[in-house]
């Protein structure tokens, strides 16, 4: 979903401190420094959330996580082997939807949905492929995201003929008009399996321009092209979208 015009409610700056304090809590059953720190025996670390790690074929995660009620969230990019996490980049700044994170989604709404995904198959952009290992699709006119919950293909990329109006409406997405939000994208597999109509759409991990989104999770370029060349399929990568601990 495309970024809107509202003005961020929390600085970038206090939200990372918060965060970056949670980032050092153990995780259950870990053990770990005085306050959380990485055991410096192991090099493992502690998520700020609650991973699933009994999923033995996950080697990969990207957490988010905010404050209620922010528009600011914190992202960290994680390896797992065996029982030994290590945070590998991040913390970084990203602008979540412009009503925060919510557990209950719907269409319009302006929230990011509160849960684990998996990754897309395919990655997205109106640039050329920037050295990703997923399968990528460079964006052409006609390349849609289907956004209409009365649509049979709501919830789905859509390619149609260039220059003719597709056949569903709602807030659906000519996605290589998108720019530069959608210069790269990763899609977040929420609302898929199944899909719902009007539970929610086009959640992506795409360019930040510097305001809150309309549910996406948004990264700085740099950042956000680190992360989509980091992903592999092969390790079945998950994103985890959480509130921060009280």
């Amino acid at each position: 979903m495309r970024s809107n015009l509202m003005t961020a409610t929390f600085r970038v700056a206090s939200f990372l401190a918060v965060v970056t304090t949670l980032a050092c809590a153990p995780a259950p059953g870990a053990e770990a420094a005085a306050n959380g720190a990485s055991n410096p025996a192991t090099g493992c670390s502690a998520p700020p959330l609650a991973l699933p790690l009994e999923q033995t074929d996950v080697r990969q995660f990207v957490t988010v996580v905010a404050v209620r009620g922010s528009t600011v969230a914190s992202v960290a990019l994680w390896s797992k082997s065996k029982a030994c996490m290590r945070r590998v980049a991040g913390p970084w700044p990203a602008e979540i939807g412009r009503s925060g994170l919510f557990q209950h989604k719907v269409e319009g709404d302006g929230s990011t949905p509160v849960g684990t995904y998996a990754i897309g198959s395919v990655m997205y952009g109106v640039a050329a492929n920037p050295g990703v290992s997923y399968r990528y699709h460079r964006l052409t006119c006609g390349d849609w995201w289907d956004e209409a919950p009365s649509s049979p293909m709501y919830n789905r990329f859509v390619h149609v003929a260039c220059g003719t109006a597709p056949p569903f409406g709602g807030d659906s997405e000519a996605l290589w008009e998108v720019v530069p939000q959608y210069d790269y994208f990763a899609v977040i597999d929420y609302n898929v399996s199944p899909i719902v109509p009007g539970r929610g759409s086009a959640i992506f991990l795409h360019i930040s321009t510097g305001v809150p989104t309309a549910g996406c999770i948004a990264l700085a370029p740099r950042d956000l092209l680190e992360t989509l060349r980091w992903l592999r399929s092969i390790d079945h990568p998950l994103i985890a979208i959480a509130f921060a601990a009280s």
